[in-house]
């Protein structure tokens, strides 16, 4: 954040994760929608367990050397649940995680029907994650829901008051205008994060446009995993007609495509010089 706008592209997997450093990026984002839909094929109704969370945060970091943001709910539970929460996510290798004041059974931010837990809650949680972090520079994000149940103005009362209980950003979820996301850089101190997601309640902002609104995070949790369902669909549905895959060679990645983001011949060199050495 101290070089300028950091993007974070959605990863939900191992090998996503590696696709996100090999085409440059140098930050990851985890989103709880797309571990839930991938690995339990569910919907983000907080299904997915803290130990299901953590376990692929942990594959996700080991795989890139990329700074790692992840969603973690409402926290798994409680004040303590959430100092749990912190110990296992920090240990999985995560730069850092965010914390929502919603109540289960929670909502994707983008749906209606949401509820909140009370600000003073929400502030206690946030003092045991706090409190919580080995690492300093561990970053514990307050997100509010609060603009879609409550109105702008309480979702930036919350925010200010999540600021004060120690959170190091803010996500603002569910802001419907660019005017929306300026009236709360103006009004928050630390920095923040802008959910570019597709489908939902914000309208498709650029990149540049978020930079000069001065946000130092911006998000695109589902892309990749919507990107890609819709080519597996795709193919699915080819070779149930066709019985071949031969239409769809061409939208393939190749064997050596695959095997070069994966530094397959590294692995054999190594194994290699291990064999020959004295």
């Amino acid at each position: 954040m101290s070089q300028g706008t950091v993007v974070l592209p959605g990863v939900y997997d191992a090998i996503t994760a590696v696709a996100a450093h090999a085409t440059g990026f140098n930050a990851a984002y985890i989103s709880g929608a797309a571990v839930t839909n991938s690995q339990l094929g569910v919907p983000d109704i907080g299904m997915a367990t803290l130990t299901e969370f953590a376990s692929q945060a942990a594959r996700i970091c080991q795989a890139a050397p990329l700074p790692v943001l992840s969603d973690a709910d409402t926290g798994f539970g409680e004040t303590w649940n959430v100092v749990r929460c912190v110990i296992e996510m920090e240990r999985a290798g995560l730069a850092g995680i965010h914390l929502e004041d919603q109540i289960m059974p929670k909502k994707c931010g983008h749906l209606d029907g949401k509820q909140l837990e009370s600000a003073d809650e929400m502030v206690f949680k946030l003092r045991a994650a706090v409190s919580a972090k080995r690492d300093p520079d561990f970053l514990i994000v307050a997100r509010t829901d609060a603009r879609g149940v409550e109105g702008l103005p309480s979702a930036i009362d919350r925010a200010q008051r999540y600021v004060d209980a120690g959170a190091d950003a803010v996500f603002p979820e569910g802001l419907t205008s660019e005017e929306e996301f300026a009236a709360f850089r103006g009004a928050v101190k630390v920095p923040l994060l802008a959910n570019m997601t597709e489908f939902g309640k914000t309208p498709i902002i650029g990149v540049q446009h978020f930079k000069e609104l001065g946000y130092e995070m911006v998000i695109f949790p589902v892309s990749a995993m919507r990107v890609a369902l819709k080519a597996v669909l795709g193919f699915y549905e080819a070779l149930k007609v066709q019985g071949t895959q031969s239409g769809c060679l061409e939208t393939m990645t190749t064997r050596e495509e695959l095997y070069r983001l994966i530094e397959y011949a590294g692995y054999e060199s190594t194994e290699a010089d291990w064999k020959t050495q004295k």
